[in-house]
């Protein structure tokens, strides 16, 4: 039973022997509020696919043989220009992605606002442009046109049927980025090209299928909402297995048997994308970020079909 309480309605004083008061309670200790904001600005640039195609320009960088300081120019370069590329992505389907409830992106759940997307995909633009003309002039202009391509996908093409095209031209042009930046300004042989520009298109095909009935609602109709969701599982599976096979095949001389291995490897891995249940799954898209990451391994393992660039 609670105290009685004195006339005037307070509660009657405790007693000598009940010790000295509690401290009063602190305030709560703060969220860490600008944490939480530089954690959700980051989740805003489409971290994995960002971090796929940087540590891919790493290790092109070292079968090339770029020095410790190029190489770092180089990845440095790329790292800003998918920055910017994935923060304006996600800052254009803003729209879009309130209109679908796509409460998974920082943006849309208000996580982040607005205007430091905005900000910070312009800043790391900016800073895109130093650096990759740092590498050499002809290198520079190489991997602002493929940057130049992602953004007009992000505001233009996106829902064209040429969705496709930025993809081949951003990704065939990064070996010619890494190459260009080497004493002499040496082209990529041609497979290297064709295999990064087949694999960037296969990745198209993938990223999109989670997104494809959002997208149809909200009016974006690239090449695979033209062809339909199975059909686009199957042709960006076979993109991919053209870049294993423009890797394994292309360079001079007979294929090892871990080629062999890779092809093996990423034909069972494209069956099984092309099987997938197609729904807001990201199965294929992860598969192809591992089918890339076999590519990577292979590209290091057979540096030296990179010799001649050296």
């Amino acid at each position: 039973m609670s105290p009685a309480r004195a006339a005037d309605g307070t509660a009657p004083d405790a007693p000598s022997d009940a010790g000295p008061p509690a401290p009063a309670a602190g305030p709560p200790a703060p969220a860490l509020p600008a944490l939480s904001a530089v954690s959700a600005l980051l989740g805003a640039c489409h971290p994995v696919p960002a971090a796929a195609v940087t540590l891919f320009t790493a290790a092109l960088a070292a079968a090339v043989g770029h020095g410790l300081p190029g190489a770092a120019l180089t990845v440095a370069a790329v790292a800003a220009g998918q920055l910017s590329v994935g923060w304006s992505n996600d800052r254009v389907d803003l729209r879009r992605d309130l209109a679908t409830g796509r409460r998974d992106k920082p943006l849309a759940s208000g996580a982040v606002r607005p205007a430091a997307v905005t900000a910070a995909a312009l800043t790391a633009l900016l800073l895109c442009i130093p650096l990759s003309l740092a590498t050499g002039a002809l290198a520079g202009c190489a991997h602002l046109w493929g940057v130049g391509a992602a953004w007009a996908y992000n505001l233009r093409l996106k829902g064209t049927a040429a969705s496709w095209l930025p993809y081949a031209l951003a990704f065939g042009l990064l070996p010619a980025f890494v190459t260009l930046g080497l004493p002499g300004a040496p082209w990529p042989p041609w497979w290297l090209t064709a295999a990064a520009a087949l694999l960037g298109t296969g990745a198209h095909f993938a990223n999109v299928l989670p997104d494809i009935e959002d997208d149809l609602a909200t009016g974006v109709v690239g090449l695979p909402h033209r062809i339909g969701a199975r059909c686009s599982a199957v042709v960006g599976g076979l993109l991919v297995l053209g870049s294993a096979v423009a890797l394994v095949a292309g360079p001079p001389g007979r294929v090892p048997p871990y080629g062999w291995v890779l092809l093996a490897v990423t034909a069972a891995v494209v069956l099984a994308g092309a099987g997938w249940r197609t729904g807001r799954s990201r199965i294929p898209f992860l598969l192809t970020m591992a089918v890339a990451g076999g590519d990577v391994v292979l590209l290091l393992v057979r540096g030296a079909a990179l010799g001649g660039l050296r």
